[in-house]
């Protein structure tokens, strides 16, 4: 089966991409967000190929998996008029929590009926408002890094993209509160300049933009992994973290309660909790291991591939047949 989807988010993608089919990606000379082709930092099969958009004019495609709202028009006009939906099966994934009017916000798929809007968590599905469009949860599914975690430095891991920028929506204000509990390294693309944002000394709060290949290894050196973030959807690098077999300090927001139980952990929306958690991981690095453990084995029987692929495999007959 040949599936075509836009490279928007690397580590979702990397996951999808592990199935059984031909999956195609779009590529302009320019690279831009609707061209960007295979992925450079991530791990992507054979089955994966870049075709221009002359290229699919004359391609037979069977699905197509779209993220975004405009990817509909740009589908049809690249398709040489073929529209997903209704020319060709669609499934709309939604990989964020709702912005603007929450919880009155109407997704851009809402009310039809020519496709599945598929959620990537359950708290995502219940807070987007899509009218009469069928709609379905598959969860995330995490290629397995592998049980990587040493704990060697007694810092705390964050991961976060522009974290400037998107400030309270990553609970990027609440850096500083866990800063005073440990020293922090906080990756992620356009995080230059975060430590004088927030008024840190550079040795409280040091930034990293790291290739995918490399960002594991240097996160499970790392003794705690902390995800300080308010409103998006459930983190991929969290659920890779806890792959690592790392302990997790998170806020108890959107679906992280539901993601991290008991004991890989201290989920809460108490910030002294939070931060009394990170004091005691640095403190006791057998108790982090311990955690980090109980966290691997969670998130390996909830997240791991081959749910995720399985689940895939379910609706793309559904919508196929």
């Amino acid at each position: 089966m040949r599936i075509l989807l836009w490279h928007v988010h690397g580590s979702w993608t990397t996951a999808f991409v592990q199935g059984p089919h031909t999956y195609l990606v779009p590529v302009t000379p320019d690279r831009g967000p609707d061209g960007l082709g295979r992925a450079a930092t991530f791990t992507w099969p054979d089955s994966v190929y870049e075709l221009t958009p002359d290229q699919l004019r004359d391609t037979d495609v069977d699905l197509v998996v779209l993220q975004r709202p405009h990817e509909a028009e740009l589908a049809a006009r690249w398709l040489g008029g073929r529209r997903p939906g209704r020319d060709v099966p669609a499934v709309y994934v939604e990989h964020n929590t709702p912005r603007g009017d929450v919880p009155h916000t109407r997704h851009p798929a809402a009310d039809r009926s020519d496709l599945v809007l598929v959620h990537v968590t359950h708290f995502n599905q219940l807070f987007w408002d899509a009218g009469r469009t069928h709609t379905a949860v598959i969860e995330h599914g995490i290629v397995d890094p592998g049980r990587r975690w040493t704990g060697e430095l007694a810092r705390a891991a964050v991961v976060v993209n522009d974290p400037v920028r998107r400030g309270r929506t990553t609970g990027t204000d609440l850096l500083p509160g866990f800063a005073r509990a440990a020293p922090l390294d906080v990756f992620g693309m356009r995080t230059n300049g975060l430590a004088t944002h927030l008024g840190l000394p550079d040795d409280r709060c040091r930034v990293h933009h790291l290739p995918q290949r490399e960002l594991h290894r240097a996160l499970a050196a790392r003794r705690v992994y902390v995800h300080p973030v308010r409103w998006t959807s459930l983190g991929l690098s969290l659920l890779e973290a806890m792959h690592l077999g790392m302990p997790v300090v998170a806020l108890a927001t959107t679906e992280v309660a539901a993601a991290v139980p008991e004991g890989a952990g201290v989920v809460s929306n108490r910030l002294d909790v939070l931060t009394d958690a990170v004091r005691r991981f640095l403190a006791d690095p057998a108790h982090a291991r311990a955690a980090g453990a109980e966290a691997r084995a969670a998130v390996l029987a909830r997240y791991g591939l081959g749910r995720f692929l399985d689940d895939w495999e379910q609706l793309i007959k559904e919508v196929t047949r």
